[in-house]
């Protein structure tokens, strides 16, 4: 069961289409496996029918803001290296087979998880960078082993996260496939991986984390570099 949604705010500006490019992309992703915000959207858009009497006009104009954000997606190549190809022959895939890629992110997550560029940041912690929006957020992955977890950090812009495998806990609370949480810069917190298994989680950063342990700190240039927001 699902236990944490995006703001009604947000629902309100995705069903407009009016949302930040990146920030929809993990709104659908959340919808496909919220009945609870599916009929929500369906009640929004339901609602502007009937407050706006261009609805067709919206609806183009909203098609064609979705339109040009996939074709931003599909020029993001998926870059392989060749020894990531042999570590995906040799390796056990029992748990990659049962993961399903979202629809929304299938655009450029072709088979699955494994085929990412993970980089990886500690024995068990490892990010893969999906989509950089020119001056704006970043669209990312992140791994994080069973039992193990990221160091504590603080947040410099806003932070949505989606959990699509796995669970994780921090002091707010148990967060499991589905649940949508935002963070801002007034939050610092350890998320933990539950015992069971890997968590997999969709981030969308408006400015990059920043570790704060005293020698998780020296990660910090290196998340950095990778984020738009940094250059």
């Amino acid at each position: 069961m699902i236990h944490y949604h995006p703001s009604i705010e947000t629902l309100t500006d995705y069903a407009a289409g009016s949302l930040p490019l990146t920030h929809a992309l993990c709104v659908s992703t959340h919808i496909e496996h919220c009945h609870e915000c599916q009929q929500q959207i369906r009640k929004l858009e339901m609602l502007g029918s009937h407050l706006f009497d261009q609805t067709k006009v919206e609806s183009r104009r909203l098609n064609r803001l979705k339109d040009r954000f996939f074709e931003q997606l599909a020029e993001q190549p998926v870059q392989e290296s060749m020894e990531m190809a042999l570590q995906k022959e040799s390796k056990n895939t029992s748990w990659e087979a049962q993961y399903a890629v979202p629809n929304s992110l299938r655009q450029f997550i072709k088979q699955g998880y494994d085929e990412l560029n993970w980089m990886r940041l500690s024995p068990s912690f490892k990010i893969a960078t999906l989509y950089n929006e020119e001056g704006g957020a970043q669209v990312a992955l992140t791994r994080v082993k069973a039992g193990a977890h990221m160091p504590t950090h603080t947040h410099t812009g806003d932070e949505i996260t989606l959990v699509l495998e796995g669970a994780f806990s921090d002091e707010s609370g148990v967060y499991r496939q589905g649940d949508f949480i935002n963070r801002d810069a007034s939050h610092k917190h350890k998320p933990i991986v539950t015992k069971d298994a890997e968590c997999i989680c969709l981030t969308v950063l408006d400015a990059p984390i920043e570790f704060t342990g005293w020698l998780a700190r020296l990660l910090n240039p290196i998340i950095r570099r990778y984020h738009p927001h940094s250059h």
